[in-house]
């Protein structure tokens, strides 16, 4: 792997190809590219096992959305869209079993369609399904845990090239490192509305010692700022039950739609204002059938206690003219707490922090470092799909690490599904282990 400027294909593309045609050599926002050997489109899933079987080294990339390079190998990368498309809703109508490469835009169309429903999305709902939830990606809202923790079970295939079925809590976000998921499957839950308003001008003081009561409005409810003003403005996507409006004290109700990523256009957004509509048409920032981002881009985030929430407000606000320069946007976001062992999330309700920076990695660098010294010592776990600036001590904060080595040495003992990142992983499991 070797990192580039970032030359961002936007969320609706897939990771652009290489010159051969063969398949992509980066991630969607160009900051990666892959140093895998070859790069395969199985047709089948015999196919797929029997790629598996030969491989030395092999890993799966999703939708390319990650910007850390946690799918990356130097053998073979494999492609899971090729594979037949499965949409099976279960006769209960308490699951559906999707193929790996399932974006969560057409399993919400779906399901919808039958009169049901995930309870939560994330801000885009490009992303494939078994990619968000092996990387430990959420939405936001109070009571809504990680993608992932929707998860019942998994089919894999395994070094030996065998196809099985596993819901262990340490398998489901698994960074790609205990084999090739083939299929999920997934609770859902009857179908629901939502309507979207948008409050402007909320004091970042006020929100800091508000934080519950402003998360507490909706749904789903985040927060976006620069943190070099005073102040932020919070998405608040409300069940559509009749009751009335809610309101953020300290901040306005916007009069038009609005763009996190103010100066953007507001086309590319879901329906603002109050307009009632289904929950996967309100639950993402951002629609489908549009590239939402602002531009080339990096991204970072970290969960942190729930409790830990004020004080990181605190350090944000006293490095805003750091952050605000080599920022888009940063949005802040709760999430409930799961027993998924590498879930960002687990064992614990979390607030999230996540940074949009500008594609300038010699200055965003330097403070990105600066915002791990402020939120690591407060319990921050990063997103494993972005950028950090010291993986060894990030991965510090994941209690479960060494348990989840120890299942991938009991699955795969030659480190078939290994990288250069889970490789440092280890490294810092074993590092933390010999201080102890």
């Amino acid at each position: 792997m070797t990192t580039t400027d970032p030359a961002s294909t936007g969320p609706t593309n897939p990771a652009s190809t290489g010159p051969t045609g063969t398949g992509p050599r980066t991630n969607w926002a160009g900051n990666l590219v892959f140093g895998a050997r070859a790069v395969h489109r199985p047709r089948s899933v015999a196919e797929l096992q029997e790629l598996v079987r030969r491989s030395e080294r092999v890993r799966a990339l999703g939708s390319g959305h990650s910007f850390s390079p946690v799918a990356d190998t130097s053998g073979d990368l494999v492609l899971l869209d090729g594979l037949p498309t499965r949409i099976e809703i279960a006769p209960d109508a308490r699951s559906v079993t999707v193929s790996a490469a399932t974006r969560y835009a057409e399993l919400a169309v779906a399901l919808q369609a039958a009169g049901l429903a995930l309870e939560n999305l994330a801000s885009l709902p490009h992303i494939s399904v078994a990619g968000a939830t092996a990387t430990g990606t959420h939405g936001s809202g109070d009571g809504l845990r990680s993608l992932a923790a929707a998860v019942r079970s998994l089919e894999v295939v395994g070094a030996d090239g065998e196809l099985r079925t596993t819901s262990h809590p340490g398998a489901v976000v698994h960074l790609g490192a205990l084999g090739v998921v083939t299929a999920l499957t997934l609770d859902v839950v009857p179908a629901y509305a939502l309507r979207q308003h948008v409050h402007l001008g909320l004091p970042l003081a006020q929100y800091a010692a508000h934080l519950d009561e402003v998360h507490a409005a909706g749904w789903s409810v985040s927060l976006f700022t620069d943190w070099g003003s005073d102040t932020g403005r919070v998405w608040v996507k409300q069940l559509d039950d009749g009751t009335p409006a809610a309101t953020v004290p300290g901040a306005r109700p916007a009069d038009a739609p609005q763009h996190p990523v103010p100066g953007m256009p507001t086309a590319h957004c879901t329906a603002q204002l109050g307009a009632p509509g289904p929950w996967h048409e309100r639950l993402p920032h951002f629609r489908p059938e549009f590239t939402p981002s602002g531009g080339d881009e990096l991204q970072s985030e970290y969960l942190l206690p729930r409790a830990a929430a004020p004080a990181a407000i605190a350090e944000l606000r006293a490095l805003g003219q750091q952050l605000a320069p080599v920022l888009h946007i940063s949005e802040v976001r709760t999430v409930a707490a799961d027993e998924l062992w590498l879930s960002p999330a687990y064992g614990r309700d979390s607030v999230a922090f996540h940074f949009t920076w500008k594609p300038e990695p010699a200055a965003v660098a330097p403070v990105l470092a600066a915002v791990e010294r402020a939120l690591l010592p407060l319990g921050g776990r990063p997103h494993w799909g972005k950028v950090t600036h010291a993986p060894r001590a990030a991965a510090a904060g994941y209690e479960r690490l060494g348990d989840f080595l120890a299942l991938r040495q009991e699955l795969d003992p030659a480190g078939k599904f290994g990288n250069a990142f889970t490789d440092r992983l280890a490294a810092a499991a074993a590092a933390a282990a010999a201080r102890d």
